[in-house]
């Protein structure tokens, strides 16, 4: 075998474990619109269908640890080849974890199509969209190692957390409002919080691209904005 026929197939495993991360991508990005839209039509059906749908992306996951692990063991790879490699090892559990959370909120989902709806609220699938198009910005930088695009990701995870707080204080004033209103609202605090920890996720993978590319991380502090954890809601005060 000579080295040019070595080299590109070597090549080709790199493509190939590329795709493997960007088909979880896919895969992920898919779960989270689909909680959505089972969260907004109350349809427990679809969420059930969204939970069940989480152990592909697992699998998938095995996969790609299995073949970077074999890749670094067989070809000893070495500068930009290792980063990629590297790069694909942590990216795929971000992903995943973004497939856990989308679980998460298609349970709740159901447990919401079970009880009285509350005040109708826009914010969820407004900061759901919002997260989706940042997962599907963030995996097209991952496949054309697009720096600038993963970095334009990064510095959007401020909006989102700007979002999460102010649902956040809208459904504790709910909750306060009306104590029947606390299920409910309980439910919806936990499916944005899973929501917004999905775009710390895609923030995480932004920083991963940006190290695979630039061979050094990305030197700066996180534009996070959420004070959610250390809000003081007093009764009587809106």
């Amino acid at each position: 075998m000579n080295s040019e026929h070595i080299v590109k197939s070597f090549d080709d495993q790199l493509q190939r474990l590329n795709e493997l991360v960007s088909r979880m991508g896919g895969l992920a990005e898919n779960q989270l619109e689909g909680a959505i839209e089972a969260l907004v039509k109350r349809d427990a059906a679809l969420a059930e269908k969204i939970i069940a749908g989480d152990r592909k992306i697992d699998e998938l996951e095995a996969e790609v640890d299995e073949m970077a692990v074999r890749l670094i063991a067989l070809r000893q790879p070495m500068g930009p080849d290792l980063r990629q490699i590297i790069t694909a090892l942590k990216i795929a559990p971000d992903i995943e974890r973004i497939g856990d959370y989308a679980k998460n909120v298609a349970k709740r989902a159901i447990a919401l199509s079970q009880v009285p709806a509350v005040k109708p609220l826009f914010t969820i699938p407004r900061m759901g969209r919002m997260v989706r198009e940042m997962i599907n910005d963030v995996l097209n930088a991952y496949a054309t190692s697009d720096v600038a695009k993963a970095r334009a990701v990064w510095e959007r995870d401020r909006e989102v957390d700007e979002i999460y707080d102010s649902l956040f204080r809208e459904l504790l004033t709910y909750m306060m409002e009306d104590t029947r209103n606390i299920s409910a609202c309980t439910h919806l605090l936990f499916i944005a919080k899973n929501i917004e920890r999905m775009g710390d996720l895609a923030t995480n993978v932004a920083e991963r691209i940006h190290f695979q590319v630039e061979g050094v991380p990305l030197d700066e502090d996180r534009p996070k904005a959420d004070q959610a954890s250390v809000t003081v809601i007093e009764p009587g005060r809106r």
